[in-house]
């Protein structure tokens, strides 16, 4: 099967995957309700989410934000939207954008809380892209928040509604293969740095507004050559999240929702970890949780990344050949191989021959969030979901600072009971300016 990248499942999965796949349509409403939106971001990830949330002819975009002039999706929405207003502070666009219905924030990871906050103090929906924030206090706050002002939000992991994600979690909810005992998750991608930062600096580019880019950041000089800008931040521990933050995501996203887990008993890195600068290029966390009524007693997830994958012991269950990017769930009655947005596997093939693979319904993540602002959906990654789910990727992110350290969490305590030095990573310091209420 060919590979399919998450911006692009939404759009082709009703001509790649057949029957018993089954996608849900909208209902379209009158005009007169339309959402007026804004984006924080635009090109890139933010380009890709404002073309999806503008295929509903519900919502309007009416403003965005963003640090760099220069960036080419701006200037063809400026094409597409003629009326469309253009910032480069975000701060002021919120200030200035009265008439609001909702936002999309589609930045570096580091300022996602800082802008979402900002948005929902106003009373503003909000559809944020993962991972939901950048540290595991301020996921915890936003889910608090949405929660205390009942808005509307989901979180960009668009394989949640896919209708591959939605029969992941079915088969193993209905006891396919039994109570799990373990899964073994993995993404070949490699956001990480095992260089030392250059020791140099260079021009901040005609139209980019280094300062805004930094926000919450400490100040520091510019370089260039795409060592921060546009994409490579996400391998920079101020900020980004590395490739754990970046697609566990994604691919822990069924896990978390299948077996229900949560606030894990403990938590343990194996390999080298970050150096003072940069997320590490390969990684492996085992994370132990409580027993759920779809487990074992207790039930271990493995996350693996970069060239780092299960044992040749696990590979060997579902053939030795792995895709890219996936999970293997283990359970008494048999095991689940579950391909990153491929349909899902159960072995031993000879015990599944005559198994009744069940319907399942799609949505489109992105117009369902357009819809639940406008009152006629439910988000199926709304914050209280999304923001549990963030800290339990974020513990994993945190972890690989303390390589062969077992982590014990208090999550009521939102605290490392047995290691003072980790809690020093839970919550960080906003620069001056660019604090945000609640955070």
């Amino acid at each position: 099967m060919p590979r399919i990248t998450r911006r692009t499942a939404l759009k082709t999965a009703a001509a790649t995957f057949a029957a018993p796949f089954v996608w849900r349509q909208h209902a379209h409403a009158a005009p007169s309700e339309t959402v007026l939106h804004a984006s924080f971001g635009a090109d890139g990830m933010a380009g890709s989410d404002i073309g999806s949330l503008t295929a509903s002819k519900n919502l309007k975009l009416v403003a965005v934000a963003d640090v760099d002039s220069t960036r080419p999706n701006l200037a063809k929405l400026k094409q597409r939207f003629p009326d469309l207003r253009v910032y480069s502070d975000y701060r002021i666009l919120l200030d200035k954008e009265k008439d609001l219905n909702s936002v999309n924030v589609s930045t570096p990871d580091h300022m996602h809380a800082p802008i979402a906050m900002r948005a929902m103090n106003r009373g503003l929906h909000v559809y944020g892209q993962k991972p939901l924030t950048q540290t595991i206090y301020e996921a915890r706050r936003l889910t608090e928040v949405a929660a205390e002002k009942k808005l509307i939000t989901q979180m960009g992991i668009q394989i949640h509604s896919h209708p591959v994600h939605k029969l992941v979690v079915k088969l193993i909810q209905e006891g396919a293969i039994g109570k799990v005992s373990e899964v073994h998750s993995w993404s070949g991608k490699s956001w990480g740095d095992t260089a030392p930062k250059p020791d140099k600096k260079d021009p901040i580019p005609d139209g980019f507004d280094w300062d805004l880019w930094l926000g919450v950041a400490a100040e520091r000089p510019f370089i260039g050559g795409g060592y921060y800008h546009p994409g490579n931040w996400r391998k920079r521990l101020d900020f980004g999240t590395g490739t754990f933050g970046d697609m566990a995501c994604h691919i822990l996203d069924p896990v978390f929702g299948a077996i229900g887990v949560g606030n894990p008993l403990s938590i343990r890195s194996e390999l080298p970890g970050p150096n003072d600068y940069n997320w590490s290029l390969d990684v492996q966390v085992k994370y132990v949780f409580p027993g759920t009524k779809f487990t074992a007693d207790n039930v271990a997830l493995t996350w693996y990344n970069g060239n780092s994958r299960p044992p040749a012991d696990i590979q060997k269950l579902v053939g030795g050949k792995l895709n890219d990017q996936g999970s293997i769930y283990i359970g008494e009655k048999g095991v689940m191989y579950s391909p990153y947005i491929g349909p899902p596997v159960l072995l031993p093939a000879d015990k599944f021959t005559d198994f009744k693979v069940p319907e399942v319904k799609g949505d489109n993540h992105y117009l369902q969030f357009v819809e639940a602002v406008r009152g006629n959906d439910k988000t199926s990654a709304p914050f209280s979901y999304a923001g549990p789910l963030t800290e339990m990727v974020l513990m994993g992110c945190l972890a690989t600072r303390f390589p062969k350290t077992d982590l014990k969490w208090d999550t009521k305590g939102l605290k490392f009971t047995n290691n003072d030095d980790a809690n020093k990573f839970v919550r960080k310091t906003y620069r001056k300016g660019f604090e945000a209420e609640g955070l």
